[in-house]
């Protein structure tokens, strides 16, 4: 791999992580805490759909793969040792929407949509929508009960940890 590559790669993965990380483990759950979990949901969802559909505007138009998404796609045709990673490719190869279920709990609708997408940097086909559309739902009911779990538990933990304080 040429180094302009692996540099293409490195900028885009630390961008993107940054980006996730910080809405995921900081403004996610703070807006679940401060809104509860409905108006939470409500306002993160249209967060995440903004920034998702640009990110998708970006990587259409810079007609770069900063995230090698598109050579990730190779996973479909895993057959190596790894037991998950051998179920996760049956999984892939075997239907769209049950990856797009799969692939949505963990990342966000525009790698989702990326790695369904049959073409590259063309813009988004209707498909491409209903995917992407379908993900985003997925992953922000998900993220939301996940982080209202968390703060939940964590609220319930203090609490009782204060009871026996006095």
């Amino acid at each position: 791999m040429p180094l302009p590559r692996i540099r293409t790669l490195l900028v885009g993965h630390t961008v993107n992580a940054i980006i996730v990380y910080s809405g995921d483990y900081v403004v996610y759950p703070l807006v679940i805490y401060s809104l509860g979990l409905v108006w939470g949901f409500v306002v993160m969802a249209i967060l995440s759909f903004i920034g998702c559909w640009l990110t998708m505007k970006f990587y259409d138009w810079s007609k770069n793969d900063w995230l090698g998404i598109e050579a990730i796609k190779s996973l479909k045709n895993y057959e190596g040792k790894n037991l998950a990673a051998r179920w996760l490719a049956w999984a892939l190869r075997k239907s769209d929407p049950v990856a797009c279920v799969l692939l949505s709990i963990q990342y966000d609708p525009f790698i989702v949509t990326v790695y369904l997408r049959r073409g590259r940097f063309g813009g988004m086909s209707g498909r491409d929508w209903r995917i992407f559309l379908f993900s985003w739902f997925i992953g922000n009911a998900w993220w939301s009960v996940v982080c209202f779990s968390g703060i939940s538990a964590v609220e319930w933990v203090w609490k009782f940890v204060k009871s026996l304080m006095g």
